[in-house]
């Protein structure tokens, strides 16, 4: 796996995570245009929940808005995502993901889209009430 998610676990309504996304590969994060956290709930499609591009701009859907943040370390070795006020529609697996490439894309399309991404293996996030 070029990505690999950890972080995870259970928790309860109103508590914080924070995900992380580590890249086999030297230089991977570094030279992708977009990173993005992705999530799937069970029976549910996935869908883009964050992303960030070369420059460091965030874009995230409505619902995380306020309480998520996405953000690369400064080595840009590892991707992060930061929960917090977690409500149980936020239980899912959630996934980082890259372009295949390091060509420019639009980051705030591309996680929305079907596009081709690399995946990593996830991590479950479950919040209870």
């Amino acid at each position: 796996e070029r990505l690999v998610e950890s972080g995870g676990g259970s928790f309860h309504t109103g508590g914080s995570l924070r995900l992380s996304c580590a890249a086999s590969i030297p230089e991977y994060i570094g030279r992708r245009y977009c990173m993005g956290w992705f999530r799937q709930a069970p029976g549910k499609e996935r869908e883009g929940v964050a992303t960030i591009d070369w420059y460091g701009t965030t874009y995230y859907r409505d619902s995380v808005k306020g309480r998520f943040v996405i953000s690369k370390d400064t080595a840009e070795t590892t991707l992060y995502l930061q929960m917090n006020n977690l409500k149980p529609e936020d239980t899912a697996m959630y996934y980082c993901a890259a372009p295949p490439s390091s060509a420019r894309v639009e980051c705030d399309q591309w996680y929305l889209s079907p596009a081709e991404k690399d995946w990593g293996q996830g991590t479950q996030v479950t919040v209870s009430s």
